[in-house]
């Protein structure tokens, strides 16, 4: 434990987004003297700009997909059969009660795990030394002069930022981000979206939902690219199903992007070739995001750097001793959950804990939270057959699946990939409703290396969507009872 000045800690973890506060509680927890210091609310992008917002009002737009269909369910919503309608302010503003709820807890726990709470911008000067140039009361950085803390140890989890394309310059109003989207008060009749992968597709799904015609575009072969490619393929089915325009190889040049008061206008095509005008009120830019490694310092110390990515160990150790890194200035999967994860690991190592294991990222679930959702874990067939893996599959239907059919989503399937000589689990992945609550399960199962006869020999409350995964895993061998 440190001791000394007010300014001195075992731990200093600059930033305070999932992986940042994870950690930070979590090495108060073990004993530690621990400062958590950064410029944006606690929460940070996750909470404030990403995860959560978005989520909030995918649940919105996902009600109105029900709402369409009550009739179905024997309920008479009104006379004259009109669409539901759709108070995009009100959306906004429960999306912001959502957040707002969410962040007033997380304030609770830093007193509650005693953590010292720094509000300003950090900048190391050396490895276990860190200027703050403190928030005034109107919250901007330096206003409320420097404070100057000494570490132990260190943890950077700064997190990433949007980020455009070369020649295309987002100006909130025609050229948005998914910044600009989770502080719109209104939908446009029409949108392009530049890329189809976790982000491009929730906003695609999202916007549908609510009545707007989506064109989506991906520079790769298949959609959500890091998926399997059955669950890709399945994905765009149902997009184009409903009614959106889904094209990829797409190309088009950046800086030739037409912006009007009231339009953008694009050529785009396959390959480049075969191009057609594509005109609409909005372009969502969703191409991925920039890692935050400016002007934190790291000049100052031995941290290596590679294209934006700063290197770690499996224990998120750097090149500088007693400096960590977590989160998306890693790499690893740029998901809130695994930074959460890095986090942990990183503060059991500084603790001390031997036992501690290296992350793994294979065994990280990954989840999109378009309709329908998707979520994997492990390798997809086509990484199992890159490395010359013998494999056994098995698949099954939600139409299979009684709880589906009740709650009238059945569209998707999971899917259980096992090493054919030694039934090693190597890969779940789910495409259907709940899929991001159902992958928990496959989550456990990889920690605990459970093959996928243990996973179906176990008992799945009937009925539930649970049993896909089940009956999915037992298709492995043929023995699937349901389907």
């Amino acid at each position: 434990m440190a001791v000394g000045s007010s300014n001195d800690f075992d731990l200093v973890v600059l930033g305070a987004g999932t992986g940042g506060y994870t950690a930070a509680f979590r090495a108060a927890q073990l004993g530690l003297k621990v400062a958590l210091v950064d410029e944006d609310k606690i929460g940070g992008t996750c909470l404030h700009r990403g995860c959560i917002p978005t989520k909030a009002l995918l649940e919105s737009a996902g009600f109105v997909e029900h709402v369409r269909h009550a009739k179905d369910y024997g309920l008479v919503l009104g006379a004259d059969g009109t669409e539901p309608g759709i108070d995009y302010v009100q959306m906004a503003a429960r999306k912001d009660q959502v957040v707002k709820r969410m962040w007033t807890g997380l304030k609770t726990l830093i007193d509650k795990n005693k953590v010292t709470w720094i509000a300003g911008r950090g900048r190391l000067e050396g490895p276990t030394k860190i200027r703050v140039a403190q928030s005034g009361d109107d919250g901007r950085p330096g206003k409320g002069g420097d404070r100057v803390l000494q570490a132990t140890d260190v943890i950077l989890a700064t997190g990433s930022r949007v980020k455009s394309l070369p020649g295309l310059v987002p100006d909130g109003k025609r050229v948005l981000t998914s910044d600009d989207v989770l502080v719109a008060t209104s939908v446009p009749k029409d949108i392009v979206i530049v890329g189809a992968g976790a982000v491009g597709c929730e906003f695609a799904s999202m916007y549908h939902d609510l009545g707007t015609k989506v064109t989506l575009l991906e520079y790769l072969p298949q959609i959500v690219p890091l998926e399997d490619r059955e669950v890709s393929q399945a994905l765009e089915r149902s997009f184009t199903r409903r009614g959106m325009t889904v094209m990829t190889n797409a190309r088009f040049d950046a800086a030739k992007v037409e912006v009007t008061k009231d339009r953008i206008c694009l050529e785009v095509g396959p390959d480049g070739k075969d191009t057609k005008e594509v005109r609409a009120e909005q372009l969502l830019v969703a191409a991925g995001r920039a890692t935050n490694v400016d002007e934190i310092g790291l000049e100052t110390t031995k941290v290596e750097v590679d294209r934006g990515i700063v290197k770690v160990d499996g224990r998120m150790r750097t090149k500088e001793p007693h400096v960590y890194a977590i989160g998306d200035i890693v790499g690893g999967l740029m998901l809130a959950h695994t930074a959460a994860h890095e986090g942990i690991v990183a503060a059991h190592t500084i603790a001390g804990d031997k036992d501690v294991h290296p992350i793994d990222y294979v065994k990280q679930p990954r989840a999109t939270y378009c309709r329908p959702e998707i979520a994997s874990i492990g390798l997809t067939q086509q990484q199992c057959e890159e490395r010359g893996l013998p494999i056994k599959v098995g698949k099954v239907p939600f139409q299979a699946i009684a709880k589906a059919i009740i709650g009238g989503e059945y569209e998707g399937f999971a899917k259980v990939i096992a090493n054919k000589e030694t039934d090693e689990t190597l890969g779940i992945h789910i495409i259907g409703p709940h899929a991001t609550d159902l992958i928990a399960e496959a989550s456990v199962a990889f920690e605990l290396e459970a093959v996928p006869w243990e996973i179906g020999g176990a008992t799945h409350a009937h009925p539930t969507l649970s049993e896909v995964l089940g009956e999915a895993s037992l298709a492995v061998d043929g023995r699937s009872i349901n389907f």
